[in-house]
């Protein structure tokens, strides 16, 4: 439990000091563990790099930022790290899938990067009984899409209703249900 805690101070140094000249091995330093090791355990634990991370919370709040204020896009672009408007456009872009200029506009989607807080669930451990069963083989039908799996589970994805909707309003489901084996006995 000690490296859960260690990682959450990290993201809590990283917070406090997004506005800052940081990196990974700062907030390695800074929770006393070594760069290659607090760089392996956030890697793994999060699925992104410490500097990746920065970088997006970053970007996070300068379209906030575009969005939300007056504050010339030069301005933002060097409060949150970037020494060129240039290259500051370029990361917004890649990041927001917009320029700052589009976004500054109005009406525009962002992309939002919230904090991490690592939460540990263990679940399982139990017994559990449980038998076996032959059973004959079987047919299935199905309307296939696939999905992006680490966004399954956000709450502003629709991706899923979005297809069932779809389904619902090419009336997809009617021929599908025609072929069951059990509608013509």
């Amino acid at each position: 439990m000690e490296w859960i805690s260690s990682l959450q101070k990290a993201i809590t140094y990283m917070e406090e000091h997004l506005l800052e000249e940081i990196n990974y091995e700062d907030v390695a330093k800074h929770v006393h563990i070594s760069s290659y090791e607090f760089h392996r355990a956030f890697s793994f634990l999060t699925g992104t790099t410490a500097n990746a991370y920065i970088r997006n919370r970053r970007l996070s709040l300068a379209g906030r930022e575009i969005v939300d204020t007056d504050i010339r896009i030069t301005d933002i672009a060097l409060k949150y790290g970037y020494d060129t408007p240039e290259s500051f456009t370029k990361a917004f872009t890649r990041f927001h899938g917009i320029s700052p200029s589009v976004a500054r506009e109005g009406n525009a989607k962002l992309v939002l990067f919230n904090p991490l807080v690592i939460k540990i669930t263990i679940d399982g451990g139990k017994t559990m009984e449980y038998k076996i069963v032959q059973a004959e083989a079987k047919k299935f039908i199905a309307l296939v899409r696939s999905f992006k799996t680490e966004i399954i589970n956000d709450e502003a994805n629709h991706d899923v209703a979005n297809f069932w909707a779809e389904c619902n309003a090419k009336q997809m489901l009617s021929p599908i249900w025609m072929l069951r084996e059990d509608c013509f006995s």
